[in-house]
């Protein structure tokens, strides 16, 4: 009885690697072929997006700021 379990829980482990292992191939091949793979292309602009946002967010705060300690620098010497 134990030992029927244990061979049970063993062959569905076996079938879950081997599952996953499909699922990672046929994505890499997916990738690889490019094409028609037309979701994969529309996550990556849409990561591509939040983090170009984030990006220029950023760099628009750090310009104003130096933009500002240039300005007081300039009264200071003017």
């Amino acid at each position: 009885m134990e030992n029927d379990r244990i061979m049970l829980g063993a062959l569905i482990f076996i079938l879950l690697v081997v599952g996953a292992n499909l699922v990672m191939y046929g994505i890499a091949r997916g990738m690889a072929r490019g094409g028609e793979s037309t979701w994969i292309r529309a996550l990556r602009n849409s990561l591509g997006k939040s983090l170009d946002g984030s990006a220029n967010k950023s760099m628009d705060e750090l310009r104003k700021k130096v933009e500002e300690l240039r300005g007081n620098d300039e009264k200071k010497t003017g």
